[in-house]
């Protein structure tokens, strides 16, 4: 991990072009803003090329994709490889439906991506492994999770991150876990959708997108646990997450560390 990213973050605040999850968008841009980056969302294809000379990274979430909406997709994605903007993949239940997994492979097929974050079922679905999901949920699986994330690394040259219980970041051939985190993250719908933002903000700072990946997933996670703490009603932790997200810095998250590790 490299936590001075978080101090950078605050510093440079880096512009995040998200074609959104139309479920999430006010969490996903709070949340984007309280970490340090400046998040602007778009719905229109015929602005995609300005939003993007904006942005320092750009999030496709595949959420509630719709065929003018995957249009606008294409169009952002269009404009970000020509710039070479780094570029997340949220594949939001692709396994839930033919048009959605034809939606996914095309998109992952014509553009160069630099990360692309899901849960393990929608991973395992990208990667081409057995695993039992259900919209939204995870699932469950008798696979390596471990595996399943790497081969999804390889398979699309990306930085391949499978959130869950213990989050799992491979570039193909490294692998970090992040073992923090709180079941409240389920309870609390378009949590996912907010990482992923915050991930591209991450890599919007700096080549190094591993690094990049793992360190937003450990902020993000921390900033959740112990937002948990006390046993929070979920009202309670919605509240402290995002205050958490507000005051993460460096020496902040680095002290969430020592804490969870004594």
């Amino acid at each position: 991990m490299d936590l001075s990213l978080l101090d950078r973050l605050r510093k440079e605040n880096p512009v995040v072009l998200t074609v959104a999850n139309l479920v999430t968008p006010m969490d996903v841009a709070t949340g984007a803003n309280l970490i340090g980056a400046s998040p602007i969302m778009s719905a229109a294809k015929e602005e995609a090329s300005d939003m993007v000379k904006l942005a320092n990274a750009v999030t496709i979430n595949l959420g509630t994709v719709s065929p003018s909406q995957f249009a606008e997709m294409r169009a952002v994605m269009d404009a970000a490889n020509a710039s070479q903007t780094p570029a997340v993949f949220d594949p939001i239940a692709c396994n839930a439906s033919s048009y959605r997994m034809d939606c996914a492979q095309e998109l992952l097929g014509a553009y160069d991506w630099t990360v692309i974050r899901g849960n393990a079922g929608e991973i395992a679905a990208l990667a081409g492994a057995d695993w039992e999901s259900r919209g939204i949920d995870a699932g469950q699986g008798d696979g390596d999770i471990v595996e399943i994330t790497k081969k999804c690394a390889k398979k699309y040259h990306v930085i391949a991150v499978a959130t869950g219980e213990i989050d799992v970041i491979s570039d193909g051939e490294n692998v970090a876990q992040i073992p923090f985190g709180s079941p409240l993250f389920t309870v609390h719908v378009g949590t996912g959708d907010m990482l992923s933002t915050i991930i591209a903000a991450f890599t919007g700072i700096t080549n190094d997108f591993f690094t990049a990946a793992k360190t937003a997933c450990l902020t993000f996670a921390l900033a959740g646990q112990k937002a948990a703490s006390h046993n929070a009603s979920p009202r309670q932790w919605d509240q402290r997450f995002f205050d958490n997200l507000y005051i993460a810095n460096a020496q902040t998250v680095n002290a969430w560390l020592k804490t969870v590790d004594a």
